[in-house]
C-alpha cells in the first residue's frame, strides 16, 4: 500500500474518531472552542506521531514473537508506557511555553495518556504489519484525521450556540447528532480507497 493511500485512508476513510469510534472523550470534550480543540488535535497529533516512530521499533525487535524474547504479553503494558511518557513532555512543554493552551485543555490533556485512539493506533499499526515508515505515516495520518474531525466540531459547536437549538436538545445531545451527522459525511470517503 503507498504512502498516500495509508495517508489518506487514516485522515478521511478510517478516521479514528468517526469510523473506529475511538477518543470520543476528548472528541466531545474539547470541542467547544476553535482554539483548544486545535491545540488538543495537534498535541494528540504529535503522540500519534511519535508513538508510532518508537512503538514500532520496540514491537519488532523486543516484543514480536519473531524474536528471541518473544514478549507479546507485554505490547500492552510497553505501548501505554510509551505514550503516558509522551503525554507527559507535551504537558510539560505546553506548560512552559503555550501557559494559556496549559489552562484551555485543562484536565482533557492528560486524558490524552488514556485516549484509547493513540493505542488503537499502535495495536493497527501492528496487525496491518507496516513497514518504519508506513508506521510514521499512519500515525501522522491518524493525528492529523483527530484533529481534522475535532477542528470542525468545534467549528459547527460555536455556531450551534448562537442557533435556535430546542432547550431538549442543547449541550450533549446536539453535539452527538453533530458527531453522527460528520460521520455520515466522512463515509462520502469510503469510495475513495478500500478499508
Amino acid at each position: 500500500m503507498s504512502l498516500l493511500m495509508i495517508l489518506i485512508s487514516a485522515v478521511l476513510v478510517n478516521n479514528f474518531v468517526l469510523y473506529y469510534f475511538l477518543g470520543i472523550c476528548p472528541f466531545l470534550g474539547v470541542s467547544n472552542k476553535m482554539d483548544s480543540s486545535l491545540g488538543i488535535g495537534m498535541a494528540t497529533t504529535f503522540v500519534m506521531t511519535m508513538t508510532a516512530l518508537v512503538t514500532w521499533p520496540l514491537y519488532r525487535y523486543i516484543i514480536s514473537p519473531d524474536t528471541g524474547l518473544n514478549l507479546p504479553f507485554l505490547e500492552y503494558v510497553i505501548f501505554i508506557i510509551v505514550i503516558a511518557s509522551l503525554v507527559q513532555f507535551v504537558e510539560m512543554f505546553l506548560r512552559k511555553y503555550f501557559h494559556h493552551l496549559y489552562r484551555a485543555l485543562g484536565i482533557y490533556l492528560p486524558l490524552i495518556t488514556t485516549n484509547c485512539a493513540i493505542l488503537g493506533m499502535a495495536l493497527f499499526m501492528v496487525l496491518r504489519d507496516y513497514n518504519y515508515i508506513q508506521a510514521m505515516v499512519f500515525g501522522f495520518g491518524a493525528g492529523v484525521g483527530f484533529t481534522l474531525v475535532i477542528f470542525i466540531m468545534a467549528g459547527i459547536r460555536e455556531e450551534l450556540r448562537y442557533a435556535p437549538v430546542p432547550e431538549v436538545f442543547k449541550g450533549a445531545p446536539i453535539a452527538l447528532i453533530t458527531a453522527g451527522l460528520l460521520a455520515l459525511a466522512f463515509m462520502g470517503f469510503s469510495g475513495m480507497i478500500a478499508p
